[in-house]
């Protein structure tokens, strides 16, 4: 590597939503210093994901699930970065494994939160200032050498790459109708039922997206193939469901094609956001103040009922009414306003 450019390893996030949000970092530190070098430690489903963020030049798959501590592969992964010579390695995760890698390379500066008795592992080690009240915010601090960011500074908004080509494969392969505008809906949300709107209310919202001329597309991994097919079901050929038939990166492509998109909010709202697709973004259990989708004009459906926000997984009293009393009509209402933007 070239000792005129600085070379940073970015050991990032683990959630989809998470990773969108990383490329804030990645833009600012490409402004703070154009000539820098951004690497990225990242889980496997990732990686197509990083290829659309230009900013981002190698990746390396970090072969470790979700909450596995892999100590092993962390040390063979860190073993073959450690030849690489980087100058400085941010890391995104507050988890005391997440800063094993970086360590074990002997990179020379090493910055991230105070979290999980990482005070060994860390030498740069910053704490939570209040005024980082934003997931993003947080991610584009660890960039500066303060952990506070600078005053009138705005964080960059996302912007995943669109592959024109790959669109066109989509829609010949899916029999996607091109000559018809269509709604993107992400019933989906792994983190969950406490941050997804009710299915039937899905349903009924679809049945009425057709019925305003629209085709509708389901989105969401093999987890949600039954979501989709109880939201798909018995209605028009209009509604398909292609939950479980696309890669995250497809995923990307139909929602910058789509004339709007209704999402909870997961991973697929943030992909949203970052490919400029009009937006209605949906909280339940968790808070639009603290991970917003990084989209201005999008339109937010957020209760703040007296339990709310509780970021369980589940609602602790049953009654899910953050969720349940936000309306089908309200949402269309929403829809067919942010979707008058893309004509």
């Amino acid at each position: 590597m070239s000792a005129a450019t600085q070379d940073i390893l970015v050991i990032g996030p683990s959630w989809v939503g998470d990773m969108v949000m990383a490329q804030s970092l990645f833009m600012n530190l490409r402004k703070l210093k154009p000539d820098v070098t951004i690497d990225v430690v990242a889980p496997v489903w990732s990686l197509d994901l990083l290829a659309r963020m230009p900013e981002v030049r190698e990746t390396y798959v970090l072969d470790a699930g979700h909450g596995e501590l892999g100590l092993r592969k962390r040390w063979r992964l860190a073993k073959r970065l450690k030849t690489r010579n980087y100058q400085r390695a941010v890391i995104l995760p507050r988890s005391f494994k997440s800063a094993l890698i970086p360590f074990w390379a002997g990179i020379p500066v090493r910055t991230g939160f105070n979290a999980e008795l990482r005070y060994g592992l860390l030498n740069d080690r910053r704490k939570l200032d209040a005024a980082l009240d934003q997931t993003v915010k947080r991610f584009v601090a660890l960039g500066y050498e303060q952990t506070v960011i600078p005053s009138g500074t705005d964080c960059p908004l996302p912007q995943l790459a669109v592959d024109k080509e790959n669109i066109a494969r989509l829609f010949e392969q899916l029999r996607l109708d091109a000559d018809k505008p269509a709604v993107a809906l992400m019933p989906g949300a792994e983190y969950g039922p406490a941050k997804q709107w009710p299915t039937e209310y899905f349903r009924q919202l679809a049945e009425q997206l057709t019925a305003n001329g629209f085709a509708v597309w389901i989105l969401g991994s093999q987890k949600e193939i039954e979501l989709g097919r109880q939201i798909a079901s018995d209605v028009k050929r209009d509604i398909i469901n292609l939950c479980g038939r696309t890669r995250l990166v497809d995923a990307v492509d139909l929602l910058a094609s789509a004339a709007a998109a209704v999402s909870n909010d997961s991973g697929l709202m943030h992909v949203a956001a970052a490919v400029n697709v009009p937006l209605v973004a949906v909280y339940g259990s968790s808070s639009p103040v603290f991970t917003p989708p990084l989209k201005p004009d999008a339109i937010i459906h957020y209760l703040s009922i007296e339990c709310s926000p509780c970021f369980d997984r589940t609602c602790r009293f049953g009654h899910y009414r953050c969720l349940k009393e936000i309306t089908v009509p309200q949402i269309l209402e929403s829809v067919l306003t942010v979707a008058a933007r893309r004509e």
